[in-house]
């Protein structure tokens, strides 16, 4: 029997910590299912969804970090999935939309949208903020399947966005990603 683990990790970055991460996975026999990194702030942050035999549990794969050579401590989360991957998977909303906001950067931002977003019953699904200098960038998938209206809801981001001095776009998830793909295949780059 199969068991599926949600593993999060957070280091200060450094070169070769995906390959010791994935290497602790593959030597238990892993397979990687979902993986989601990023670096913020000089700390890396994996989370990430594997599949090991039933034998394999939380303990081994933390037993596995702990023993990476490296001069950076490796925090960890490991969490046995309740449900099956693949059948959450066929339960991703076909109504995902895409809202950035850009406004002068002042504390509360995200908890502004993110309270919109709740007192309406829209789902979070994605969450990307950076602030550059005094501006703040936030981008927000979100699932709209349980909105009546998209009118309703543009003309309720217009009014957040006026009361709150921000740029608000609302899009289809399949327009963002078309229009924010990074173009050309590994093969047509030229080394």
């Amino acid at each position: 029997m199969k068991k599926q683990l949600v593993i999060s990790v957070m280091s200060k970055d450094r070169p070769g910590i995906i390959a010791d991460i994935t290497g602790v996975i593959l030597d238990l026999g892993g397979d990687l299912a979902d993986l989601n990194q990023s670096v913020l702030g000089g700390y890396f942050s994996m989370i990430l969804i594997a599949e090991f035999d039933g034998k394999i549990n939380a303990e081994d794969v933390f037993a596995g970090f702990s023993h990476i050579d490296s001069e950076t401590k490796i925090e960890s989360s490991i969490k046995e999935m309740d449900v099956d991957l693949e059948a959450e998977k066929r339960n991703i909303p076909q109504e995902t939309f895409i809202v950035t906001a850009q406004a002068v950067n002042r504390k509360g931002l995200v908890k502004t949208i993110g309270d919109f977003f709740y007192m309406r019953n829209i789902n979070v699904l994605d969450l990307a903020t950076t602030r550059e200098k005094d501006f703040y960038t936030m981008i927000f998938q979100v699932d709209l399947s349980h909105v009546d209206s998209l009118k309703d809801l543009r003309e309720e981001l217009k009014v957040l966005g006026d009361n709150e001095q921000l740029d608000l776009v609302l899009q289809h998830n399949d327009i963002f990603q078309a229009t924010h793909e990074v173009g050309g295949s590994v093969d047509a780059i030229n080394w």
